[in-house]
C-alpha cells in the first residue's frame, strides 16, 4: 500500500488544511510540502524557477516544481503549482489568487524562498539580491495571505542561524555583501515576524521564525558555500569543506535534513502548537549555544 492508503482512516495533524510555501520547488521548500501533504494538507506552491546571476549556484527549475507536485499527488493531496517571483507582489499575489480559487482557504503560510549571494558580483547587486529576496519577498509572501488568513492560521518564516549568530561578528567592510545582506535579511525578518505575532494574537492567528542551521541542500552543497567553509583551499570540494561544517554544530554532525526543518513547520502548522506564537525556533544542533559560549 502506499502512504496515501495508509493514512486513509486516520486524521493528519494538518487534516484538511490548506499550506502556502515559496521557494517550493526544491530542498527544504518541497520537503515542507511533502511533508505537510502526508498529514493531510493540500499546498500552494510556489518558485521563481530561474537562476540570478550574483547567486553562484543554479536555483531549481520548472522541472522541479514538477516534480514536487507529483510527490504532493503521490500522498493523495491536490497541490497548485506556479512560478512566481516573491519580489513582485503582482505575480505572487496573482499565483496565491488561483491556488485560493481551486483550494478554497489559507491556513498556514511557510515563507521559505531564499538565496545565498556569496561573494556574488557585483557586489551591491548581490547585497540588493539577498534583501529583495530573503527579507523582502518574504514580507511580500506573508502581507499578501494576511487578508485570506482563517481563525487559527499559522505563519512561519524561515530564518537562519546567521540571524541570531550575527551579532558581533567581525567582518571586513565590503567584503562579501551578499553574505552580509543574507544575515542582515534573516535578522531582519525576525524582528518583523516578532511584531507581526504581536498583532496576529488578538485574531488567534499565529507567526513564527525557524531558524536552521547548515542543512544539506543546495543552498549547503555549492562551491560559494565550501569556500566560506574552507576560505585556506582555493578551489575546495565538498570532502574538503564537509568536516569544516561540523564546526558550526555542538552535536556531531555536519548538517541536519530538510527533513528535519519540515517536521518543525509540521508542528507550529499544526493544532498542537495552537498557543505557540512569536517564537524564534531553532533546529541548529545546538549551533547557537556553541556560538554564546565562544562569545563568553
Amino acid at each position: 500500500m502506499g502512504r496515501a492508503e495508509d493514512r486513509a482512516g486516520s486524521m493528519g495533524r494538518v487534516e484538511g488544511k490548506v499550506a502556502f510555501i515559496t521557494g517550493a520547488a526544491r530542498g527544504q521548500g518541497r520537503s515542507h510540502a511533502v511533508r505537510l501533504a502526508e498529514e493531510g494538507a493540500d499546498i500552494i506552491a510556489v518558485d521563481v524557477c530561474r537562476d540570478y546571476e550574483t547567486v553562484l549556484y543554479p536555483m531549481a527549475t520548472p522541472e522541479d516544481l514538477k516534480e514536487t507536485a507529483r510527490l504532493v499527488e503521490e500522498q493523495g493531496r491536490r497541490i497548485v503549482a506556479l512560478q512566481a517571483d516573491v519580489r513582485d507582489t503582482a505575480q505572487l499575489r496573482g499565483a496565491l489568487d488561483r491556488g485560493l480559487d481551486e483550494l478554497g482557504r489559507l491556513d498556514v503560510v511557510v515563507a521559505q524562498a531564499g538565496i545565498a549571494p556569496l561573494r556574488g558580483e557585483p557586489k551591491m547587486q548581490a547585497w540588493c539580491d539577498a534583501i529583495d529576496v530573503d527579507l523582502i519577498g518574504t514580507i511580500n509572501t506573508i502581507q499578501i495571505s494576511l487578508p485570506h488568513l482563517r481563525e487559527g492560521a499559522s505563519v512561519i518564516a524561515t530564518g537562519s542561524t546567521a540571524a541570531l549568530m550575527d551579532h558581533g561578528i567581525v567582518q571586513t567592510p565590503g567584503a562579501n555583501p551578499g553574505g552580509a545582506g543574507y544575515a542582515f535579511a534573516k535578522r531582519a525578518l525576525s524582528e518583523y515576524v516578532h511584531e507581526l505575532a504581536r498583532n496576529l494574537a488578538p485574531l488567534n492567528q499565529r507567526a513564527n521564525v525557524i531558524h536552521p542551521t547548515n542543512v544539506n541542500t543546495r543552498m549547503l552543497q555549492s562551491e560559494p558555500m565550501y569556500k566560506s567553509f574552507r576560505p585556506d583551499l582555493e578551489n575546495p570540494t565538498r570532502e574538503d569543506a564537509e568536516p569544516a561544517f561540523a564546526v558550526q554544530q555542538a552535536m556531531p554532525v555536519p548538517y541536519v535534513e530538510p527533513r528535519d526543518i519540515s517536521d518543525a513547520v509540521l508542528f507550529l502548522a499544526s493544532d498542537e502548537a495552537r498557543f505557540i506564537t512569536g517564537t524564534q525556533l531553532r533546529v541548529d544542533a545546538g549551533g547557537y549555544i556553541k556560538w554564546y559560549d565562544w562569545r563568553r
